[in-house]
């Protein structure tokens, strides 16, 4: 057995390890505006970014829009992942297809289309102006990052939730109908409570890749929408400090381990309260 993972192994370590290792020797250096990185062994470039405040703040908007994307696609995935798990039509295959069709789609090009929809002059506003409403500056603020956001991770939310639902015995909901609850109490006390993995599973996963996100937070928060994962970029490649935007990676790095950590302990807590 060893010998069969030893193949993994050896490429996971060339492949995420040996980088991840150059990165972190590359953060203890020291910037040069003349010779641009000074080799050095120092952890000033991780004090600067947890303590300034610019950064600091920069850190609370990526959590905040992390756990709105989060609870936002818990809210709107768990009705379609619970009619495609009890889904025993021979279109089912079809329906999965079409959950995973918008990831086909780049990034960039999702993102043009939520910049035609929530523009001054887009769909939206339009919309509301038959009411005689707005119009509403919908586009470059952090409620259209958080939709286009939402909108890229909310299928890996969907399959994950409805892979687990699949497993849960549907006697348990008839249960609890005829012992008089509620279908919102159901899916509250009796569905969510057996589906925990999958709930946990899928949190953590969107909740780590909204953490992450560069393309949707660039492109519909405008310039003075600040995200770490953009923030990094602009320190290697329009700044030139490599060993600070080095720091930066791995505090957004550990930042996201930690939070989804507490975000999957706080969900499975909630879980089980839910239960008793």
């Amino acid at each position: 057995m060893p010998l069969l993972v030893l193949p993994a192994t050896v490429l996971v370590l060339l492949l995420l390890v040996t980088p991840m290792a150059g990165l972190f020797r590359i953060s203890l250096n020291q910037y040069s505006p003349t010779e641009l990185m000074v080799a050095a062994l120092s952890g000033e470039n991780y004090l600067n970014a947890i303590a300034d405040p610019f950064y600091q703040k920069i850190l609370l908007i990526t959590v905040g829009v992390a756990l709105g994307c989060t609870l936002l696609c818990l809210a709107l995935s768990i009705a379609p992942a619970y009619w495609l798990a009890r889904m025993e039509s021979r279109w089912k295959s079809a329906f999965m297809i079409l959950t995973l069709f918008p990831l086909l789609v780049g990034n960039v090009v999702r993102a043009a289309g939520w910049m035609a929809l929530l523009n001054t002059d887009g769909f939206v506003n339009a919309f509301f102006g038959l009411f005689g409403l707005g119009p509403f500056q919908l586009l470059y603020t952090p409620l259209a990052v958080v939709l286009g956001t939402a909108a890229v991770v909310l299928p890996y939310m969907i399959l994950t939730l409805a892979s687990v639902i699949e497993s849960v015995p549907r006697q348990t909901e008839e249960a609890a109908a005829n012992l008089g609850a509620r279908p919102l109490t159901v899916v509250r006390r009796v569905l969510l409570p057996q589906a925990a993995p999958g709930v946990l599973a899928g949190s953590v996963l969107v909740f780590i890749m909204a953490m992450n996100a560069y393309a949707t937070p660039v492109l519909l928060g405008g310039p003075s929408f600040r995200m770490l994962a953009p923030s990094v970029y602009d320190q290697f490649v329009r700044v030139g400090n490599w060993p600070f935007g080095a720091a930066l990676a791995f505090v957004l790095l550990a930042s996201t381990l930690i939070l989804s950590l507490l975000v999957s302990l706080g969900l499975a807590r909630s879980l089980r309260g839910k239960t008793k």
